[in-house]
């Protein structure tokens, strides 16, 4: 089958004004949790879902992880690049993650601190759109979560130069067991560059899949101390 003849349609919900919180955060927090399955509205759509979740696991395949986004970056020439990054955090702050400093999104966003995040949540058939400006987060906050995390990830931290060029496979095994032989034993504090980033939202757009291409879409923009909702064209 031709790529151009890839084609799906949406059909599970629509996405009404009325629906929508006055705060974006908190209809992010909304959406988030239906795409867990913490909270689902409505018995036709936990039926579809219910559903859908069983032919993937007859399938054998394995849903994506909730907190999955894309995170888009730019350089001071205003040369974007993208990845997945995991959120870790949502409030009243904005979206929260954590990387290396010194990899390339870290690099990016010391020269230019706009950027954005999408998430897609297939199972839902919605996605949510994220622009504004990253800061970093306090150094008592990225200790914190950084000894929350496995053992084996916090070596990690120290043992991989991220973005940077690496002969093989063999030597980064090799730096990560000599890591592990360093700290053995003993607490593994936080890395210097490695931590953790806010995106203060600026702009908030959440989209739901319809039939025909005539999705549903609700623009958040911050005016003032408040937001502003649009509805736009699909």
């Amino acid at each position: 089958m031709a790529i151009a003849d890839l084609r799906r349609e949406y059909k599970l919900s629509g996405l009404r004004r009325s629906d929508l919180d006055p705060d974006p955060m908190v209809q992010f927090g909304r959406w988030f949790a239906q795409a867990t399955g913490e909270r689902l509205s409505g018995r036709l759509r936990a039926s579809l879902i219910r559903m859908y979740k069983r032919m993937l696991l007859i399938a054998g395949v394995k849903p994506l992880d909730i907190n999955a986004m894309t995170l888009a970056t730019a350089d001071k020439e205003g040369r974007p690049s993208a990845r997945i990054v995991l959120l870790k955090g949502v409030d009243d702050r904005g979206f929260l993650f954590y990387t290396n400093y010194q990899s390339r999104k870290g690099r990016e966003l010391a020269e230019n601190a706009n950027a954005a995040l999408v998430f897609y949540w297939d199972e839902q058939e919605r996605q949510v759109c994220v622009t504004g400006t990253v800061t970093r987060l306090p150094e008592s906050e990225s200790d914190a979560y950084f000894a929350s995390r496995p053992r084996g990830s916090r070596i990690g931290a120290w043992a991989s130069d991220q973005s940077r060029n690496v002969t093989g496979r063999p030597a980064l095994e090799n730096k990560w067991a000599e890591t592990e032989k360093e700290f053995h034993g003993r607490d593994i504090p936080r890395p210097p560059h490695w931590g953790g980033y806010v995106l203060q939202p600026a702009r908030i757009e959440f989209w739901q899949g319809r039939p025909n291409r005539m999705h549903d879409r609700f623009c958040y923009e911050r005016k003032g101390v408040g937001w502003e909702i649009t509805r736009l064209c699909p």
